[in-house]
């Protein structure tokens, strides 16, 4: 008879979850697949995974999660953008993504940089490849922390089995 563990369970589907919710809008992946390695972890008296994994996993996790956050600022000054446009982008950003999500704050911060950038410059081609390049930029990020929460799931299971 085969026995289940439901902590490994809990753990699986926490990190599941974490996978699942790099792509849902609004839902914090990687928080989730760390919450789901601190329980295993917690749970087995700090035995499994073990503190490397741990601490490697939280940095990663950590890095991905401001990276997300700061996605429309990095993306805005490495398209070029200037440092006033990128901090504006990046506030824009954070008040649509609580008052409209992700879709809201993804049109925003584009506008937001196309315009201010179409002030600064007067350039409505420049402006407007600077505005696509954030755009991509922020896409790029919500791909990269469902990579990583993925690469943290199959990390997981292999520390542990």
């Amino acid at each position: 008879m085969v026995t289940i563990d439901p902590l490994f369970v809990l753990a699986v589907a926490l990190l599941v979850a974490g996978v699942v919710g790099s792509f849902v809008p609004l839902v914090p992946g990687v928080v989730l697949s760390l919450a789901g390695i601190y329980v295993y972890w917690w749970g087995t008296g700090y035995v499994e995974p073990g503190l490397l994994f741990v601490a490697v996993a939280t940095v990663v996790g950590t890095v991905t999660l401001a990276l997300d956050y700061l996605s429309s600022v990095i993306s805005a000054s490495a398209s070029g953008a200037s440092l006033r446009t990128a901090a504006v982008a990046g506030v824009v950003g954070l008040v649509l993504l609580l008052v409209t999500g992700p879709v809201g704050m993804l049109i925003g911060v584009v506008v937001a940089t196309f315009v201010l950038e179409y002030v600064r410059s007067g350039d409505v081609e420049r402006s407007l490849r600077t505005g696509i390049y954030t755009s991509v930029g922020m896409l790029a990020s919500s791909a990269m922390q469902a990579l990583i929460t993925g690469a943290l799931l199959v990390g997981f299971l292999i520390a542990v089995w």
